[in-house]
């Protein structure tokens, strides 16, 4: 895989990226990248977006998602740490020119640490939420990388301040997602009318999320058909998890009310009115479309003691934490009931029909988010990424 990083030579460029919006966002570094360098050669961990840019999978991407704290992660520990030591052996043993490690940073410190000890120059790409929880994580941060992609605009002085190199290069789905999404478009796609009351059902996109949030999702969903019979409901669903979303549906006694999609999480948002939906990069997603969202999270109790011991503040939610206020609500563990989680979704298509100002204000605070992570996010971080390869 080596090659010269000779100027007018194409680079050798490995990356890891450890479930679906990994894979997001690595496709779109990677079509930035391919546009600078048509003849650079990756491979590593990856997923299909990653794969129409010409990557070379040597593991699927889903091998590394795991959930929390949890007793999938100790049943898989030993195969993750296998990977890892797989390869990475690889990687040095025929020596990319760059390692891009994709958010997912309980693997890739540890893997960008060892090469960069090997001479491997190393990028994260996703500055790890060290403002969130687990600071201690920034020295590690620091042993591990060469240079740091930060999504979120505050995140460059604070790593700054500890002596780590980086830059803000926006976040890529704020250039994807349109500033005005086109409701009437992604209803006319999945066969809904106009005048429907449309609620979005995002369970997450990992096997173990879906385990514990689906069902208790769906059971909201019925609550809510009790007190608005006419509410539709789409859910839509990574392509390797949709038989076990499929039978959790059957399971709640509503299924044949769910609109089941392959993917089409985009165009699920796009066509909503509002949504109940895990916490995540989607929930970031969901506020680039400018939808009102119920933001819920359920994990295993040794999973939840551990998380919030390490919570720095008081939001879970990536749209309250930019906007470092409860714009929507967060319903977490304990009180990510069923009941709850149909009264808050409610509330939202209320104020749709009795209180258009409150909407509007929230599309508007949406919107100045939107605007704050739009940058050419492929071209600073190619921009960076050859600068590194130039040190």
């Amino acid at each position: 895989m080596a090659r010269s990083t000779s100027p007018g030579s194409e680079p050798s460029l490995a990356l890891v990226a450890g479930e679906a919006s990994g894979d997001l966002l690595a496709g779109l570094l990677l079509a930035g990248m391919r546009a600078r360098w048509p003849g650079a050669t990756s491979g590593g961990i990856g997923g299909p977006q990653m794969a129409k840019q010409g990557f070379d999978a040597w593991w699927p991407h889903h091998k590394l998602a795991v959930h929390g704290f949890s007793w999938e992660l100790l049943r898989r520990y030993r195969e993750i740490v296998g990977i890892r030591a797989a390869l990475g052996d690889r990687l040095l043993a025929d020596k990319p020119d760059v390692f891009i490690g994709v958010d997912a940073p309980d693997f890739n410190l540890a893997l960008e640490a060892r090469l960069k000890q090997h001479g491997v120059k190393t990028v994260h790409f996703v500055c790890p939420s060290i403002w969130a929880w687990r600071p201690e994580r920034v020295e590690k941060l620091r042993q591990s990388t060469d240079h740091v992609l930060c999504i979120f605009p505050f995140e460059p002085a604070l790593l700054a301040s500890h002596g780590i190199a980086s830059t803000y290069v926006g976040h890529p789905l704020a250039n994807v997602i349109p500033m005005e999404p086109d409701k009437a478009a992604a209803r006319h796609a999945l066969g809904l009318q106009p005048e429907d009351e449309v609620v979005a059902i995002l369970p997450g996109s990992r096997q173990s999320e879906i385990r514990h949030l689906a069902l208790r999702f769906f059971k909201a969903a019925a609550l809510m058909l009790n007190a608005r019979a006419a509410i539709k409901f789409i859910v839509p669903a990574v392509p390797g998890l949709l038989p076990e979303i499929t039978a959790i549906a059957e399971r709640s006694g509503i299924g044949s009310r769910l609109q089941l999609l392959t993917g089409q999480s985009h165009t699920a948002l796009a066509a909503c009115d509002v949504t109940l939906i895990a916490s995540g990069t989607a929930t970031l997603e969901a506020a680039l479309f400018k939808r009102p969202m119920v933001i819920g999270y359920h994990m295993s109790w040794l999973s939840w003691q551990i998380m919030r011991r390490k919570r720095l503040q008081p939001w879970v939610g990536l749209p309250n934490i930019l906007c470092r206020d409860f714009v929507v609500p967060e319903l977490l563990q304990d009180d990510a009931t069923p009941a709850a989680l149909a009264q808050a979704t409610l509330q939202w298509l209320d104020a749709a029909r009795s209180e258009p100002a409150k909407i509007a204000a929230l599309q508007s605070t949406f919107r100045t988010l939107h605007t704050d992570l739009r940058r050419d996010t492929a071209t600073l971080a190619t921009d960076a990424i050859e600068k590194v390869l130039q040190s």
